[in-house]
């Protein structure tokens, strides 16, 4: 799992042409049907997905525990869940977020997000993304992290993506240096998880040397 960033958004939908909604709206259009390996779909988060996402968030619950920071008691719940997805989605209209979920039948298995984006100056995203106990090894985290590399750069037109892991989380700093990620850095006591602050590597890749493009 690699951590959400812990600061807002800036400059969102400033110097890329296009109203920031309407640019996500754009990019989540592009991949509909992104098949990762061993037939999962990758594809935008959807208005009736709350059911599945808390159930998959239950059924690994324990596997997140040393990397996640403790969750409020609603998150377990749907109306929850239906809340934050609501949250989430007004967060892409609003151009700061675009959100993918894995899906493997009728199951969510994964999911994995730009958020934080800013356009203007900086043309930047944080990189999340989380991938079922089930499913682990082979091959998803990887795949899905290429493909939202490709939408920062192709279809967004950002220059740099930047993603957290916690120091244990040895999977997820793999996943970022086979996509290209290079570590800049560490963030001492940058999240609270498992009674304790813990420490985050920071992690970056350039895209391009494209200057922003103005309106």
């Amino acid at each position: 799992m690699v951590h959400p960033p812990l600061a807002p958004a800036t400059g969102a939908g400033q110097g890329n042409g296009w109203p920031a909604g309407a640019c996500l709206l754009y990019a989540a259009g592009m991949i509909t049907s992104a098949v990762l390996p061993g037939g999962v779909r990758l594809r935008p988060l959807d208005s009736g997905d709350a059911p599945a996402l808390l159930d998959a968030y239950v059924r690994n619950r324990e596997h997140f525990r040393p990397f996640d920071p403790e969750r409020p008691e609603s998150f377990w719940t749907l109306d929850g869940q239906r809340t934050r997805l609501d949250s989430l989605l007004r967060q892409q209209e609003e151009g700061t977020l675009l959100a993918y979920a894995m899906q493997r039948g009728d199951l969510v298995v994964g999911g994995a997000s730009l958020n934080t984006i800013a356009f203007g100056p900086l043309c930047s995203a944080n990189l999340g993304y989380w991938v079922d106990v089930a499913e682990v090894g082979r091959g998803l985290a990887s795949a899905a992290v290429d493909v939202l590399c490709g939408i920062a750069d192709r279809d967004l037109g950002l220059h740099r993506v930047q993603a957290t892991t916690s120091r244990a989380n040895v999977a997820s700093q793999r996943v970022l240096t086979k996509n290209g990620f290079e570590q800049y850095g560490t963030a001492r006591d940058y999240i609270y998880i498992n009674g304790g602050w813990q420490d985050s590597f920071l992690f970056e890749r350039i895209l391009n040397s494209r200057p922003p493009t103005s309106p």
